[in-house]
């Protein structure tokens, strides 16, 4: 119990001491609006995601993270319906047989919204964004899209929980700990039917806070989070793709890491996939498309790194409902 206390009151602690990264999802390859918010208004459906991640199961005070995506398109020459419309006819634009012809997204507008609550040990981290994307075709298979994001971020730590020789540290201050501060982002997104790549930055403003407890200034940090990451789609046969991708994610002061990722896909109705983060886990995935209206996906990491002794593991799962579908589109087709 000590134990577990101990780990509690670190992690609650690192964040005056370090830069504070956006909190994790190993789903991120299959809703990656988390991280770029250049991913807004994507595809020519309304996707909503809801998610639900409990890291490091059984080890008290571990991170436990909600999130909410939202994402639309904008554009008559793109979206031809509204959200109030019934599945229209005609050829779906994004089907298999579109993917070996023409792809170029017409120039259309997309909007979205990211909303995240994260607890670790006595700190709740919070952050609220709207997205905002431009797509455009470069060529008859290549698109390119840039977006940015605006909204703020919160971060609230139980004082009351924290026992400690200096009850009196301003750093304890319930005016201190309980700041809204601005967050920007931006990122670019290049995709085609075989592949996508982008680069994004969050927490673009960052902040500086100092406190000064007789004479002695402490200082508490929150700095620019940069990712980068791509993945080539490859038809096995008829029914069959595969989709190998990357991310490189890079955190101020603290060093990168690098997941890779492997998804095999059934005729867009189910899949199985597995993910490598360098020093952190292993996991295996699995997902299913019900009809055009609903996915479920959900994950589970086996830490490699020396946490694995005091945990059982991290369990994701994740919740997509695809509404305006009207070419019934059974996935994601754009961001494989």
């Amino acid at each position: 119990m000590k134990f577990f206390f101990a780990l509690s009151l670190c992690l609650s602690m690192s964040l005056f001491c370090i830069a504070q990264e956006v909190p994790r999802s190993t789903q991120y390859i299959f809703n990656n609006i988390l991280l770029n918010p250049a991913l807004s208004g994507i595809d020519n459906y309304t996707d909503l995601k809801l998610g639900l991640r409990k890291q490091w199961t059984g080890l008290e005070g571990s991170p436990n993270t909600q999130y909410l995506s939202l994402s639309t398109a904008i554009g008559e020459d793109f979206v031809r319906s509204n959200i109030n419309s019934f599945a229209g006819s005609g050829d779906n634009p994004m089907s298999r047989s579109y993917v070996n012809n023409f792809t170029a997204a017409e120039p259309h507008h997309g909007i979205g919204l990211v909303a995240m609550t994260d607890k670790a040990g006595l700190v709740r981290q919070t952050s609220v964004n709207v997205t905002y994307a431009y797509h455009l075709g470069l060529t008859n298979e290549i698109n390119l899209s840039l977006g940015l994001s605006g909204g703020f971020n919160s971060i609230s730590v139980d004082v009351p929980g924290i026992v400690a020789d200096e009850s009196a540290d301003p750093l304890f201050s319930a005016d201190y700990n309980n700041k809204i501060r601005p967050d920007v982002g931006a990122g670019i997104w290049l995709y085609s039917p075989r592949f996508f790549g982008g680069i994004s930055m969050k927490q673009i403003l960052g902040f500086r806070d100092k406190t000064r407890n007789n004479q002695v200034v402490t200082q508490a940090y929150q700095l620019p989070n940069f990712y980068g990451t791509f993945g080539y789609k490859i038809f096995l046969d008829e029914d069959i793709a595969a989709i190998p991708s990357a991310l490189i994610s890079y955190w101020i002061n603290s060093p990168a890491t690098f997941d890779a990722n492997i998804k095999l896909a059934y005729q867009d109705k189910f899949w199985v996939g597995s993910s490598f983060r360098n020093n952190d886990s292993f996991s295996l995935l699995a997902g299913l498309n019900i009809a055009s209206l609903v996915n479920l996906s959900y994950s589970y990491d086996v830490n490699t790194s020396g946490l694995r002794s005091v945990n059982n593991g991290t369990h994701e799962i994740v919740l997509g409902i695809l509404l305006n579908n009207r070419y019934q589109v059974r996935c994601p087709s754009r961001q494989f």
